[in-house]
């Protein structure tokens, strides 16, 4: 050769190799090419393999004969199909390596021509010398002189190698590929069973045995390396009556031969393993059974998830008769699976098991059970076959491909979006099918490996028909981008798929389409979880139908809504919810525009009607509010103090005085009010917030709303009668004071004023009585936005004693009339509005009383435990059970405050961080300070969150608050899907509660009771 060595080694590099030194050794040494002649073209078939070091090294493997050569370079079909596979898959280069001569499946026009499923079979049971071999046991025919198993491993190889030289040319469609290696599987399980059968002592008893595929072999899908999922049917094999023990035992030596003989690893490797766990009982059942105990399995005992595997069921060995017997028993149960009274929760809970078995390491680069990946594509087609498949046959079938189709000729998928999800599944398949092509092993996962990525690639740009030469890009770059591009499109239509058929059905659009009856939407809506389907229906007619813009946009918008609605606690008023909020904002540009281009947006809008009447009641007043939920800033929890002085407080205050009557601006804050709790409400919907937030939150906002309000009542009263004679000051009490107020909580207040030098007390404590009138009047008259009851209900003497006081007033009582209740009410006192002045004078006065030199004296420790036992025996309302109770049952929010308001009775003059309003707060003091072990602390802690969590969900639900925990199982259900328990987690709420409940009773008794 006249190329110099350096010159030969730049070639090599251009042409792709990476190892060029040895390229140069294995092309002009061992394999002795011309490569500037006559094996020229074979130099540039390897250089286009998807990996050209590793497909030369295997060819140099082979030491190529001279007929080989020769082949070589007269056969261009050949040499792509051979070099295509060596570039790729290792392990078939290896068997190549040990079986040079099996190069002649790749060789000729007979290597295009794919098998038929005879063919095949034939072919194999040749091989093993088992071609005679008769299906009953009792003709069994001996195979003698050869290792059956090995001429089986062999004779499969060599069809597997010819299967991937047409695959990786581009020759066959990934359909037909699939369809062959589960041809190739089932012959070989037939083989297999046939060498088993040989292996049977004579004296075996007859028996029938059939072999079921499952899963991809079923549905003639297969990979390249799988497991081959089976259930075995067996049957007495002689005369009428014949003993069924020993046939049984018969066709279970027939299966486990059979399974050994496929899985078990001999010097060509093992076939693939045999998967028989998708039996009724999986691993724990007896391998095989007859076809009556299988038919009592699935009509009793059988789950969800076990008629879905059925879908592929499909006979691949043994008694034809038998198989048919099996299909025919188990087929009808399939299809009536959908009515079965937990489908939906079945299935919901069977996805979540997928998608969390995924190691969170790999989750980002699964191909199969990956968010987008195969799983996703096979799961929605196989829910759409269950729910539809029981009214249309055609929707029959077992394939994932041949299913797409079947849906979208019946309408139940748009034809568009069956193309995408068919395309983002072919391309999975392939990538799925080149990665374990490399080891012929299992693998679902991308590699990180960028040269695995970049073989991948080039392998996949020959498959899809590109040259590899001129392709712009990193192939490594171009399968990442492929994969994103496909898993995402995969995602989105995952949950559209669900829906869009019952779109088709109502919105009475033009098309070709087969679209479905309103029946048979009507009985989809109700698989899904829709109490009212018919309702339903008439929502999605009166939103979709119609050609106008508005139209158009709900008819893209509805099929995710509605699976939303669907995974939420209340469809029904969801739907109907966003159907009144659209009518109210349909025209809108904006609103539509928003929940279309932002999917977080809608699902957000989606989560809140469907889970809350009571924040759906404040956005139907509003509808314009819709817009929060496009900004998760907007609803996350600010800080209390900027919330109130910078922004909530100053807009308040602009508000009043752009009103000049008092019920027009009270109006106006109440309106800001109204924002605020539906704010707060749909944060805690979302989760974006928990109960001490939550808390601070609606605090902050009643603090607020009396501010203003207090200063509209002030003014209105000085437009009547002049500047006023005294300072008035409100004072927070209860849960207000102690910032932990619900959605359902009213403002505990205590009203004191002082009069101005000069005013004498009866006319200023008139005055500062009209103001609090006017206040709680203002703040209680019915609107629109729900109303801020003001309860002064907890001043001395209680509702018997005056609405306000003067502060001397309050001096001169507390000191020398108050009774331990009132100290104890103290506990919260926090001055919110009016006169800084005279509530920092009222809040030092309450340090007095509240935490007094030297603790609670033991007369009124005695008092206070005692007006406690009062209130369990005499406040709890007649019938109610006492542990359903979460303010005033055992172990409720009472049982914890009190004994929060204890620990600061006794021990706050001597330890200041007792010395707060908050509950939670005064547990954490008592516990630093050594008064409370920590786990009494945390069994407070967790029954008084527990408990006001469970009344928040109450409120939320209902519109309207409750004290007790649900004993409706549906107003149960939802309440533990708001504080985000699992669809099926009800009763776990209520275990949860009795749990938390009895500790923190338990703790309570010891400590306050003593």
């Amino acid at each position: 050769m006249s190329t110099s060595r350096g010159t030969l080694t730049g070639q090599l590099a251009t042409l792709g190799f990476a190892d060029t030194a040895t390229a140069r050794v294995l092309l002009t040494g061992d394999l002795g090419l011309d490569i500037e002649g006559a094996d020229a073209p074979l130099v540039e078939a390897i250089a286009a393999a998807a990996d050209p070091d590793l497909a030369l090294a295997a060819l140099a493997r082979m030491a190529p004969d001279a007929e080989l050569r020769a082949a070589l370079r007269a056969d261009a079909g050949l040499r792509d199909r051979l070099i295509s596979v060596l570039g790729v898959s290792a392990a078939l280069g290896d068997h190549l390596a040990r079986h040079p001569g099996d190069w002649h499946a790749l060789a000729g026009p007979g290597a295009l021509i794919r098998p038929t499923a005879w063919e095949l079979r034939t072919s194999l049971l040749a091989a093993a010398g088992a071609l005679d071999d008769p299906e009953p046991v009792a003709d069994r025919a001996r195979i003698g002189g050869r290792d059956p198993a090995t001429e089986l491993r062999l004779a499969y190889r060599r069809r597997l190698l010819q299967l991937a030289g047409r695959d990786l040319t581009g020759a066959d469609p990934l359909d037909s590929v699939m369809a062959e290696l589960a041809d190739l599987a089932t012959a070989a399980l037939g083989t297999a069973l046939a060498i088993a059968r040989a292996s049977l002592p004579p004296d075996a008893a007859p028996c029938h045995l059939a072999v079921i595929a499952m899963g991809k072999g079923g549905g003639r899908e297969l990979n390249y390396a799988s497991d081959v999922d089976v259930i075995f049917v067996a049957g007495p094999g002689g005369p009428p009556g014949a003993e069924e023990t020993a046939a049984l035992r018969t066709a279970t030596a027939l299966a486990s031969g059979m399974i050994r003989v496929c899985s078990q690893a001999g010097a060509e490797g093992a076939l693939f393993p045999v998967d028989p766990n998708l039996r009724p009982e999986g691993r724990n059942g007896p391998l095989v059974r007859t076809v009556a105990s299988h038919r009592a399995y699935y009509e009793r005992w059988a789950k969800t998830w076990e008629f879905q595997a059925l879908l592929k069921a499909r006979l691949a060995a043994g008694d034809p008769k038998l198989g048919a017997a099996y299909l025919g028993a188990v087929s009808p149960l399939v299809w009536q699976a959908a009515q079965r009274p937990a489908f939906v929760p079945d299935v919901q809970a069977m996805r979540r098991r997928v998608l969390g078995s995924l190691p969170a390491a790999q989750a980002g680069r699964e191909l199969k059970l990956g968010p987008g990946g195969l799983r996703d594509i096979e799961f929605a087609v196989q829910l759409l076959q269950l729910v539809h498949g029981r009214t249309d046959e055609s929707l029959r079938v077992p394939g994932t491909l041949a299913a797409l189709s079947a849906l979208a000729t019946g309408g139940y998928v748009g034809r568009a979006d069956a193309a995408s999800l068919a395309a983002a599944y072919q391309f999975l398949r392939c990538v799925e099918h080149l990665l374990q092509l490399r080891q012929l092993r299992r693998t679902h996962t991308l590699p990180e490996d960028r040269a695995v990525l970049r073989q991948v690639g080039r392998a996949l740009r020959r498959m899809q028909g590109a040259a590899q030469d001129g392709v712009p890009g990193d192939p490594a770059d171009e399968l990442i981008a492929q994969w994103r591009r496909h898993a995402g499109q995969a995602r989105q239509l995952h949950e559209k798929l669900f829906y869009r058929p019952l779109l088709d059905a109502v919105a009475r659009l033009p098309g070709e389409v087969v679209r479905l009856t309103p029946a048979a939407a009507m009985q989809r809506l109700k698989a899904l979880g829709y109490a009212d389907p018919a309702g339903a229906l008439r929502h999605i007619e009166a939103l979709s139908s119609g050609v106008s813009r508005k139209a158009a946009i709900q008819r893209t918008l509805l099929p995710v809504l509605l699976g939303w609605f669907a995974d939420a606690p209340q469809p029904d008023a969801g739907l109907l919810a966003f159907r009144q909020v659209s009518e109210a904002l349909g025209n809108s540009p904006w609103y539509l525009r928003l929940l279309r281009d932002n999917t977080l947006t809608a699902r957000r809008m989606a989560q809140v009607l469907a889970s809350s009447r009571y924040a759906t009641g404040l956005l139907l007043r509003a509808p314009e509010a819709v817009g929060m939920l496009a900004d998760i800033d907007e609803l996350a929890p600010r800080p209390a103090e900027a919330l109130l002085a910078e922004a909530l407080l100053a807009e308040a205050r602009a508000a009043v005085r752009r009103h000049d009557t008092a019920a027009e601006a009270v109006g106006a804050v109440l309106a800001i009010r109204r924002r605020e709790l539906l704010r707060t409400a749909m944060a805690y919907v979302l989760g974006l917030t928990g109960v001490q937030a939550r808390g601070e939150a609606l605090t902050t906002v009643a603090e607020v709303t009396v501010a203003a309000a207090l200063d509209v009542a002030v003014r209105d009263a000085e437009q009547a009668g002049g500047p006023l004679p005294t300072r008035l000051a409100v004072i927070a009490m209860g849960r207000f004071g102690g910032r932990e107020m619900g959605f359902a909580s009213d403002a505990d207040v205590i009203f004191v004023h002082d009069p101005l030098p000069g005013a004498s007390e009866e006319t200023a404590s008139r005055a500062a009585h009209s103001v609090a009138e006017s206040l709680r009047a203002l703040l209680a008259t019915p609107r629109p936005d729900p109303a801020l009851q003001i309860d002064a209900g907890l001043r001395p003497e209680g509702r018997q004693g005056p609405l306000v006081r003067t502060l001397a007033s309050y001096r001169a009582y507390y000191r020398r009339w108050s009774v331990p209740w009132e100290a104890q009410a103290l506990l919260r006192a926090n001055f919110v509005a009016g006169d800084r002045a005279v509530g920092d004078a009222f809040i030092a006065l309450a340090d007095e009383i509240r935490y007094p030199d030297g603790g609670m004296p033991d007369e009124a420790v005695r008092e206070i435990r005692r007006i406690k036992a009062r209130m369990e025996a005499e406040r709890m309302p007649r019938g109610m059970d006492r542990a359903l109770n979460l303010k005033l049952g055992p172990g409720g929010l009472t049982d914890v405050e009190w004994v929060a308001q204890l620990f600061q009775l006794h021990y706050a003059h001597a330890v200041p961080a007792l010395r707060t309003t908050g509950t939670l707060a005064a547990l954490q003091a008592a516990c630093n300070a050594g008064l409370l072990t920590v786990p009494d602390l945390a069994a407070l802690t967790s029954a008084w969150e527990l408990a006001a969590r469970i009344r928040d969900g109450v409120m939320l639900m209902r519109g309207r608050g409750s004290d007790a925990l649900p004993t409706a199982t549906a107003e149960l259900a939802v309440v533990a899907r708001l504080l985000g328990y699992p669809p099926d987690g009800s009763q776990q709420l209520a275990e949860d509660w009795r749990r938390a409940s009895r500790h923190a009773r338990n703790v309570m008794e010891r400590l306050f009771y003593g």
